[in-house]
């Protein structure tokens, strides 16, 4: 063999043993302040939900999670840019976001859920149609770049509408009264409900889900570059396997407490 074609395929398994190294690792882009789903516990650890299943994920697919944190509203532009491979961060399965990125089956779903005080007369509202009635003109918040902002500006048009870079900060503003109330997925609520700060507050009007209206979208799901195809595969043959043996069931009942699940598609 001529030394300069030893060269060139010694460069060549070079590069095909990098790529193969570099997806022993999978590096995922997470919020780590949206509990239960993704959070940072007070040792500064990223924790969850979505922690707890890309780590199972990883297990199967013979790879090893290495976790990227990332505000959200740039959490799409980074995975385009290449700072980590996917997304696990409670992000909802949609047509919008689907033109930029693709996305593993779903492997849980949570109804969105209104928020206010229990004083609040939007507190006696039991249907869609009266809920976005009686929020015109008012304060509600929710955080920037969701689905639930999404719903807002196209359904309740006329409604003072304040964003928020986390729940948390939207949680702080409720309770100081600076908004009558607010949308976010009903499990983003459950830290708020069972603290002392939210212990005057509830849920009001019924679940908004993707069988209801469209943007709420087809569950929560692993988002991808498209052209990660391969990757993307591995995901889904991972959820499905987790999925049917009953593991990624028992993981949504520990961290919400009931089986938010998805099933394999058919």
């Amino acid at each position: 063999m001529r030394p300069w074609l030893s060269l060139v395929g010694a460069a060549a398994l070079g590069l095909s043993a990098a790529t193969a190294g570099a997806q022993d690792t999978i590096r995922i882009g997470t919020e780590g302040a949206y509990p239960p789903w993704n959070f940072t516990n007070p040792d500064g650890e990223l924790v969850g939900f979505e922690i707890d299943l890309a780590n199972a994920l990883c297990e199967r697919m013979g790879a090893t999670c290495e976790f990227v944190a990332q505000d959200w509203d740039g959490i799409i532009p980074a995975l385009l840019q290449g700072r980590y491979d996917a997304i696990m961060a409670g992000m909802s399965i949609n047509d919008e976001r689907r033109e930029r990125i693709a996305f593993s089956h779903g492997y849980a779903t949570t109804p969105a859920h209104f928020v206010a005080h229990n004083d609040s007369p939007l507190q006696e509202l039991e249907t869609v149609d009266a809920v976005i009635e009686a929020l015109d003109g008012v304060a509600i918040g929710a955080q920037v770049a969701t689905i639930h902002q999404g719903f807002l500006e196209q359904y309740v048009p006329d409604a003072d509408l304040r964003t928020y870079d986390t729940q948390e900060l939207l949680n702080l503003d409720l309770a100081a009264g600076r908004v009558e109330a607010g949308l976010a997925d009903s499990s983003g609520w459950t830290d708020f409900l069972s603290s002392d700060e939210g212990s005057e507050f509830s849920q009001f009007g019924p679940g908004l889900t993707g069988a209801d209206f469209d943007i709420f979208g087809e569950g929560v799901g692993i988002g991808l570059r498209k052209e990660d195809e391969e990757l993307l595969a591995r995901f889904n043959t991972a959820l499905c396997e987790m999925a049917e043996d009953g593991s990624l069931a028992a993981l949504t009942e520990e961290w919400f407490g009931f089986d938010a699940s998805l099933p394999c598609p058919e």
